[in-house]
């Protein structure tokens, strides 16, 4: 297809006033710095819930762990024998008759046959007790029958009647409920047909990735594997230009075969691996500790820079939602969102599909096609597969030509939820800066709202997010998006916040650090200050109520979110930072995990593309032609990183590279903003470099 170099009038990407992002805590000057000129210059590694800094330590696999060859030949052992010892010993509680008809039973269903295996009715008695022990031994022995009581022959007797767990029997039939029922849960049931009951049925890993995201590494994963996306449990979604490292959890697969990978993997480690009950799920987490790298640093003074950092630690930053809630394309999220608080589907499906700005050549060529000829199948075969929510637009399209509310609910929950939440950051946003311009950053004022205190000394911390209940009260997933994670958290109980009356004014109880705002839900309360006004008239303005919704469809609904609430101002954790020089502005200035194994054992950090894409062709768990595609985009992503130049012919240069620690639901870059009093859009960063 022949490269066009066709202009998109009127769209240019998301700037930081357009989604009310204006404000800053300290009066300091700013200076120039270059965010992410390197992905190695932005470092993220997960914490975990109990405040642990994830790592990767180790590519290995220790010897006495995972499942081992024995243990696989009784677990996948089903024959009678193997129940044999436990049929000798129902002869014990039962007759002689009973244990025959049983080990006929067991029989038919370990030998695998596909036939309608009809119950065996056991011999009647009146003896409670013994119903009770034969109930109870098949129960813990022959876990897949489940049994019952029919009458006897007489009123006084019952018999145990013995049949096949029709759930476990038919959970790998096509139209079994089991199936149909799996599908919200975060893995399948794919893996290693038999494991041991002693071994945990997760291997948790930790994912070591270079300019990825964590879907499309896990999605390469996967296919190396020949498991499904679900198999992975994982707590947030971290940034791609980054280098990062994060836990995932893997359903019944052995860790000899996740490490095996790591010869293949372009980009991508995995390792540190241990057996766990359970798999990840969305929200497990503290936050994330962040290494961040400042380069091309210009300023006044260095004093001035010095006084940045410590302004920085001492007083904070502003807790916006940063850049990425509102996508980094041409069409705003929130733009999005809003279309579908007002049941505007078709409009919303537009902006979703549309040609738009900052996206490859051959990506805006596909939405151009499409918009110019409307074929469905011809779209998609241009379009990439991480295009996942175009891609399932279309093919709902294409079997439901014109159903666009249809169309919208193929995308997945999470990712669908998306633009809804962006439309509540984007008022959030607004109302901060608003309580920025009016009230300052130094004192607490008369009406705003406050997180109480608990247990009597301990404040709320932690993100203060939305929560999205049906009238049924059974939750939705919630979308929290930023540069590094996506969590899945309650949103904060009213009864923990409360708006600050003079008496407590006067008594000096709340601090400038407990004050919240909320995200507009139909169980949020608001400040009793003017600072609400600003959420009413935004969305006024934007033809959307917040007290009532114009159409039945709940996830689309302001009025089915509970709401929740976020604090306006976050100190970093742990804060360290020190000014560096250099002269190769290719080389690293912060050391990575895969670095510091790397110097006590030699890895293969990359190999050649050509190496890998033969290495890889040789796997019979990958279509070739998404292996293609995958390997390529591996490829790819090592040229993202180019040289910034000679480094022979290089002038000394200053860096500042600090280290710090942000709830999960917070955005560095949000922080760096603070630091350089400029934007953090990748637009403006791209021209520094």
């Amino acid at each position: 297809m022949a490269t066009t170099s066709k202009t998109f009038e009127g769209m240019k990407t998301v700037d930081e006033s357009d989604v009310g992002i204006s404000c800053f805590i300290s009066q300091l000057p700013g200076f120039r710095g270059i965010l992410k000129q390197r992905y190695a210059d932005f470092i993220v590694n997960e914490v975990d819930m109990d405040g642990n800094v994830v790592r990767l330590t180790s590519l290995d696999v220790s010897p006495e762990m995972g499942v081992k060859e024995e243990d696989k030949t009784k677990s996948t052992d089903n024959g009678p024998q193997s129940y044999a010892s436990a049929v000798e010993s129902f002869r014990s509680i039962s007759s002689v008759t009973d244990a025959e008809r049983m080990e006929t039973l067991i029989n038919q269903v370990t030998s695998g046959t596909d036939d309608e295996i009809s119950p065996v009715v056991l011999e009647p008695s009146s003896d409670k007790a013994k119903r009770t022990a034969i109930h109870n031994f098949v129960k813990e022995h022959f876990k897949f029958l489940v049994t019952d009581a029919v009458d006897g022959p007489d009123p006084t007797s019952k018999c145990i009647r013995v049949r096949v767990n029709s759930a476990d029997r038919n959970s790998r039939g096509k139209r079994s409920k089991k199936r149909k029922e799996r599908g919200d849960k975060p893995f399948d049931s794919r893996g290693s047909e038999h494991w041991p009951e002693h071994v945990g049925k997760f291997v948790k890993f930790h994912l070591y990735k270079e300019n990825k995201d964590t879907q499309e590494a896990l999605g390469l994963i996967g296919k190396m594997l020949g498991v499904q996306p679900k198999s992975f449990g994982f707590s947030g979604t971290k940034d791609k230009r980054s280098v990062s490292t994060q836990r995932v959890t893997v359903f019944k697969q052995q860790a000899s075969k996740l490490a095996a990978l790591n010869k293949r993997l372009f980009g991508i480690k995995v390792g540190d691996f241990c057996n766990v009950k359970e798999g990840l799920l969305l929200g497990q987490l503290m936050g994330n500790r962040f290494t961040i790298t400042l380069r091309g640093v210009v300023a006044d003074s260095e004093e001035i820079i010095k006084k940045s950092a410590e302004s920085l630690g001492k007083d904070g930053f502003i807790n916006y939602f940063g850049l990425q809630r509102f996508g980094s394309g041409s069409v705003p999220t929130h733009h999005v969102g809003a279309a579908l608080l007002k049941g505007e589907w078709k409009d919303a499906i537009d902006m979703i599909l549309n040609p738009r700005e900052s996206e490859r050549n051959d990506v805006n060529e596909a939405r151009e096609y499409y918009k110019e000829s409307g074929d469905i199948d011809g779209t998609l075969r241009q379009l990439p597969r991480y295009l996942v929510a175009e891609r399932a637009i279309l093919q709902c399209l294409k079997k439901c030509p014109g159903n666009y509310l249809q169309a919208l609910k193929g995308i997945p929950r999470t990712l669908r939820m998306m633009y809804v939440h962006s439309y509540q950051s984007y008022l959030w946003n607004n109302a901060a800066s608003l309580r920025v311009q009016k009230y300052g950053t130094n004192q607490v004022v008369l009406g705003d709202l406050v997180s109480t205190k608990v247990d009597g000394a301990k404040r709320v911390v932690g993100s203060l997010t939305s929560e999205h209940k049906d009238n049924n009260e059974e939750a939705l997933e919630c979308d929290q998006l930023d540069d590094t994670t996506i969590v899945d958290l309650p949103g904060e109980r009213s009864d923990l916040v409360k708006v600050v009356s003079t008496e407590d004014m006067e008594a000096g109880t709340y601090l400038i650090s407990d004050i919240v705002l909320p995200l507009p839900g139909s169980r949020v309360i608001y400040p009793s200050n003017d600072i609400a006004e600003i959420f009413h008239d935004l969305a006024k303005k934007d033809g959307i109520s917040l007290t009532e919704s114009i159409h039945g469809v709940k996830e689309f609904s302001i009025t089915s979110m509970t709401g929740g609430y976020r604090r306006v101002f976050q100190k970093p954790i742990d804060f360290e930072w020190e000014l560096l020089t250099y002269t190769d502005s290719n080389k690293p200035l912060a050391e990575t995990d895969l670095d510091r194994i790397t110097m006590e054992k030699p890895v293969d950090k990359v190999g050649s593309a050509d190496q890998i894409d033969e290495e890889s062709m040789k796997s019979d768990t990958i279509a070739p032609e998404s292996c293609e595609t995958e390997l390529r985009d591996q490829a790819d992503s090592k040229k993202d990183e180019k040289d910034t130049g000679n480094p022979d012919s290089e002038q000394t240069q200053l860096a500042l590279k600090m280290a710090l620690t942000l709830p999960s639901s917070c955005y560095a870059t949000m922080a760096i903003r603070e630091l350089l009093k400029t934007s953090t859009s990748v637009a403006y960063h791209k021209t520094l470099n």
